[in-house]
């Protein structure tokens, strides 16, 4: 953190940064390396667990604005905390089923649990603790947690290998409540004092979209993670049909992690001085760059479109706390990353199956257009916003 981070801030980015990259690895990422060993248990396809896994994602969309709300009106360590048991539970459980609804469930218990544990409620904590200040600190949870998938799919990986998928479960759910609980409700502080919770943003600060302004945000954020849910699902298949060899669009995917993370570097530091908006505006034009050297050279550009759509993912995951703040302000900040962040968890639950089936019927070209377009048309979104003087963009610094 630098000097002009809030006071405390470094204890509180270290702890949620950690929690974060627990409950993302627990969550998120564990179908990846689980699905497969839990059908086979049940007699299932790897699909019919995946299905489970976006009814959870649906679930999360659900309760997102309630979550957002209550974190608006208590602050949010007690939201996260109980995101713990909730998520520590879900995997118990999940290591406990005797047959394939129970396994469902559990995954619905996860789900209730991502609403209340991810990104979305440690933003709503975070715009609560230290209003338009909360850029860095929404910045410096992200280059932890952006680790996530580095540290969750080996661990869960070894895991399996070593005492199967049910152990794994067991030993993420030991982790939340040994390791995340404490850190959540011994580093976060409580709830701010009400005079800065009351406290909005005044007019002159906010873009004069009107009644566009959240429809807009919430077309960008679906956008970004319809792209980057389809990408995670179907990157290596896609990159192989697009004329790469397997060993290297296996090669190519490791490069989107440390690309994301030297893009959040260069959020934090370079683009840091300007307004959220003018990241997000170059953040959304990394994937269809990518997109077009791929569709022109193929195979040879895979790492060219790995690099260029990870650091585009990249950046946005730091927009999506970043932007309703700048736009906004901190009042009422939890509720509003619930209702925009909704539709984006909708289309991100449905990515999978919907990019799968562009792939299938229509080949790279059909895919990576419609996925272009989306990012192009997101990109015009975001230039339809006008950004605040530059005086109020530095103003939570």
């Amino acid at each position: 953190m630098t000097e002009a981070s809030p006071p405390g801030a470094r204890r509180v980015v270290f702890a949620l940064g950690t929690t974060q990259t627990l409950a993302w690895a627990s969550t998120y990422y564990l179908p990846a390396i689980l699905a497969a060993p839990m059908a086979r248990e049940f007699g299932l396809s790897t699909a019919w667990v995946f299905g489970a896994f976006s009814a959870a994602l649906v679930l999360s969309a659900l309760a997102g604005p309630a979550v957002g709300r209550v974190i608006d009106a208590k602050g949010g360590r007690g939201m996260l905390t109980a995101s713990n048991l909730v998520l520590g539970a879900g995997l118990l459980g999940m290591g406990l089923a005797g047959d394939a609804w129970t396994m469902a469930a559990a995954w619905l218990v996860l789900g209730l649990g991502m609403a209340m544990g991810l990104y979305d409620a440690a933003f709503a904590t975070l715009a609560g603790l230290y209003g338009r200040a909360a850029r860095g600190p929404i910045t410096g949870i992200t280059l932890i947690a952006g680790f996530a998938s580095t540290v969750g799919w080996p661990l869960s990986a070894l895991l399996e290998e070593t005492v199967g998928w049910r152990g794994a479960c067991f030993a993420w759910a030991a982790l939340h409540l040994l390791v995340a609980l404490p850190l959540n409700r011994l580093l976060v502080p409580k709830a701010p004092p009400p005079e800065r919770q009351s406290a909005v943003t005044p007019p002159a600060e906010i873009p004069s979209t009107g009644r566009m302004t959240m429809p807009l945000l919430a077309y960008v954020f679906a956008a970004s993670w319809f792209i980057a849910g389809a990408m995670a699902a179907h990157l290596p298949a896609m990159l192989q049909a697009a004329g790469a060899t397997a060993a290297a669009a296996v090669a190519a995917g490791a490069l989107i992690g440390p690309a994301q993370v030297a893009a959040r570097v260069a959020e934090f530091g370079l683009l840091r001085r300007f307004h959220p908006l003018v990241s997000a505006r170059l953040a959304m034009l990394g994937h269809p760059l990518g997109a077009l050297a791929l569709l022109l050279v193929g195979g040879p550009a895979a790492a060219a479109f790995a690099v260029l759509h990870g650091m585009g993912n990249g950046v946005m995951t730091i927009a999506k706390g970043t932007l309703p703040l700048a736009v906004f302000g901190p009042g009422g900040y939890g509720a509003r990353q619930g209702l925009l962040g909704a539709p984006a968890r909708l289309l991100q639950a449905a990515s999978p199956f919907l990019f799968g089936l562009m792939l299938e019927r229509g080949g790279v070209q059909l895919a990576l257009s419609v996925t272009s377009v989306l990012a192009l048309t997101g990109c015009l979104a975001l230039l339809l916003l006008r950004a605040a003087p530059a005086g109020v963009a530095q103003a939570g610094k």
